[in-house]
């Protein structure tokens, strides 16, 4: 006869972190290698390229590249520890962390971790095969982010909430920015002095980005954006809209201590530091504004520039009213 069995012994705390939660539980159709996300990922690609919607990162490791390999932005994703954890640590607007099966975790890992489970942030396993296709054969570490397409407005919806505003709209347009740390930037330095949006072309122009998003320390989350096909044409409807519109032009015939129309509704229109303002985009503007430099530097970085002119702007504001 059988003896009676013992009582079971616990595991001293080895089993930790099996208990631990990782978020949200993902759906079938978003978990890396479920048949579902599968069926999912050959629906999409059975779809026209001219109709179709990307297959989202969820429900799908891969990417869907742009020109040159390039990712589009909609499914853009961060990969490595180090540049995850700065993207979580700036909570950068995401849809699920990725994490490899098997990973040896390190500090950067577990803080990870701990941001996603803070922020109620799917986190999904998959094999390192899996993450090489969502990272799109960027060195990912065993850790990808997944973010979110940032939400723009309607060139409309912006002029129509800076009209209901109290104090005259002041709008920031950038044209021809391409580097996502300088929209970033310009962000940081619209909110701190007192912008109510930013407006930027579809093309050749960065886009709001996890890097942009970094830049701007959170600013992007509070400041709206417009994002429009035609700069010139957006130049010309904020004109019609009642703002006087000023550009950024290191040759321009008015020097920034001068510039008397920052206390109205203004549009200030920044170009890239290479090539200045458009033809087009310049032939639009009301006046075009320089900042005298006392040293012997030719020009600013576009950000650099664009906050120093926003400086000038809240002075003069501050003084009127």
């Amino acid at each position: 006869m059988a003896g009676r069995k013992g009582p079971s012994k616990g595991t001293g705390g080895h089993g930790r972190r099996r208990l631990q939660g990782r978020g949200p539980t993902p759906k079938a159709e978003e978990r890396i290698g479920h048949p579902a996300a599968r069926r999912a990922r050959r629906a999409a690609r059975s779809q026209p390229e001219s109709s179709a919607a990307r297959v989202d990162a969820r429900s799908a490791p891969r990417r869907t590249p742009r020109r040159g390999g390039r990712p589009a932005a909609a499914d853009e994703v961060v990969a490595g520890r180090n540049a995850v954890l700065e993207a979580l640590r700036a909570a950068v607007p995401a849809t699920a962390l990725y994490v490899a099966t098997g990973l040896d975790r390190d500090q950067r890992v577990t803080e990870a971790l701990k941001l996603a489970a803070t922020a109620s942030l799917p986190v999904l396993e998959g094999s390192r095969a899996d993450l090489d296709r969502l990272a799109g054969g960027a060195p990912h570490q065993g850790l990808a982010l997944h973010a979110k397409p940032y939400d723009y407005t309607r060139l409309d919806d912006l002029l129509a909430r800076t009209a209901e505003n109290p104090e005259p709209a002041l709008l920031i347009a950038l044209d021809g920015v391409t580097d996502p740390h300088n929209l970033g930037a310009v962000a940081r330095s619209a909110a701190a002095f007192g912008g109510h949006g930013l407006v930027l072309p579809e093309r050749r122009s960065a886009g709001v980005t996890a890097a942009a998003w970094k830049a701007s320390a959170g600013a992007l989350a509070r400041l709206p954006v417009a994002q429009v096909k035609n700069l010139a044409s957006a130049v010309s409807q904020c004109a019609e809209a009642a703002l006087m519109v000023a550009g950024l032009d290191g040759r321009g015939e008015l020097a920034l201590d001068d510039l008397e129309l920052a206390t109205g509704p203004l549009l200030l229109v920044v170009g890239s530091e290479g090539k200045g303002l458009s033809r087009l985009v310049a032939e639009r503007c009301d006046v075009r504004v320089r900042i005298d430099l006392a040293g012997p530097v030719e020009s600013l970085n576009a950000s650099v520039a664009t906050g120093v002119a926003l400086a000038e702007v809240a002075r003069r504001r501050r003084r009127e009213g």
